[in-house]
């Protein structure tokens, strides 16, 4: 039999890997092969934090990195780690680091200092590449 830990340890990398889903307690608990209240109270016996606020953390820091690294929008970047309210994601921001989403982007340069290549190059292939009729493959025409 395998030790509880290494149970939880597989709800743990579940919630690192997949936290841009929308995870409850119950698929955690499931990929440890637990029951819902007894995965709970191992959980934060053995991480410290109930499973809800480590997949939290791992979502709030997730947005942070892109706050800091991407131009998108707040509202963008709420949905894009799992979470579906914005006021909320602004509330539990502001919780965990201190200034609300926006403050703590203005902190950062803006992500177009990261692009290492000319404006215009990047300009040119970040442009969409659409296809008009027949121009997707070749001529039908003998």
């Amino acid at each position: 039999m395998v030790p509880p830990a290494r149970h939880l340890l597989r709800a743990k990398d579940l919630a690192d890997a997949r936290y841009f889903e929308p995870l409850g307690v119950a698929d955690l608990a499931r990929a440890a092969g637990l029951s819902p209240a007894y995965f709970s109270r191992e959980f934060r016996r053995t991480f410290g934090e109930a499973p809800h606020q480590y997949l939290l953390t791992r979502r709030l820091e997730r947005a942070a990195a892109l706050l800091r690294n991407t131009d998108r929008t707040v509202t963008d970047i709420c949905f894009d780690v799992g979470l579906a309210s914005v006021g909320s994601f602004i509330t539990s921001f502001r919780r965990v680091y201190g200034v609300a989403p926006l403050a703590y982007r203005a902190n950062f340069p803006p992500a177009q200092r990261h692009i290492r290549i000319p404006d215009c190059v990047a300009r040119a292939y970040g442009r969409p590449q659409n296809r008009t009729f027949r121009e997707a493959g070749p001529s039908s025409r003998p």
